[in-house]
């Protein structure tokens, strides 16, 4: 192999692995932070209709109000960013530094799964459910709201859904598996990925904008919880996160 050669491929390398590390993962996450935040708060000043906010963000929200009351949903958005920050701070005292061009890197290749993630995963429900068509969208009241409400909830999607179900359910589920059941790694994370995932698309037709339950669509978001698991073991929490939400974009706004 040549000397070129041998730096492209440890470059690749080096890009794999940096990109999953809490420097670039966390970081990369932050603009879906902001994003979906100035959204939300900005929306009902400008349409008077009241607060409309990404279920899973109500969902940790009120979870933290019945633990700790009034400041509960602060204290979390507090104690959440306190944590990233010194998961980040200490891995880029071990590594280094930041390199700003792996960012752009990870931005296309969150593109490129969001584009290819409705054809997999839709081949794939369509492999289980052959008698009806690949392509599944949105059909819930989401789809009657305006462009700019359905970009911030695709954004609080792609973050705190991720949040909620791959590193908080999934997570939890796996570990509680391997230390209070005491089963092997592999089978606590296929466990906690098969009941994440129907928690996932159970989750979906729940509450006042969910949407009507069918088999198809049901099928294709647990299919979705899966890959999406197996995307966060393999990528990380900041492209899942970016995947999760241009791929709604896609579907919502496209």
């Amino acid at each position: 192999m040549t000397s070129s050669s041998q730096k492209s491929t440890a470059r690749r390398q080096s890009y794999w692995a940096a990109s999953r590390s809490p420097r670039y993962s966390l970081l990369f996450a932050l603009p879906l932070l902001l994003l979906y935040e100035g959204l939300a708060a900005a929306r009902p000043a400008r349409v008077g209709s009241g607060e409309i906010r990404n279920g899973a963000d109500v969902l940790l929200h009120q979870a933290a109000y019945a633990i700790a009351g009034p400041w509960g949903p602060l204290g979390l958005m507090a104690a959440i960013i306190l944590l990233c920050a010194w998961l980040v701070y200490r891995d880029v005292r071990k590594s280094g530094g930041v390199r700003p061009g792996v960012f752009p890197l990870m931005m296309a290749e969150s593109a490129v799964l969001a584009l290819a993630f409705g054809l997999v995963v839709g081949t794939a429900t369509a492999a289980l459910l052959s008698h009806l068509p690949t392509m599944l969208l949105a059909t819930g009241p989401i789809e009657k709201m305006v462009p700019v409400t359905r970009l911030m909830l695709s954004l609080g999607a792609g973050l705190y859904e991720e949040l909620l179900f791959r590193v908080l359910l999934v997570g939890g589920l796996a570990f509680g598996g391997r230390v209070i059941l005491g089963l092997s790694r592999a089978t606590s994370g296929a466990i906690a990925t098969i009941v994440g995932a129907l928690v996932f698309s159970a989750f979906h037709y729940i509450g006042p904008y969910g949407e009507p339950l069918r088999l198809q669509s049901f099928v294709f978001r647990a299919i979705s919880g899966v890959a999406f698991s197996v995307l966060y073991l393999t990528r990380g929490f900041g492209v899942t996160a970016w995947t999760h939400a241009l791929y709604d974009v896609w579907v919502l706004l496209g």
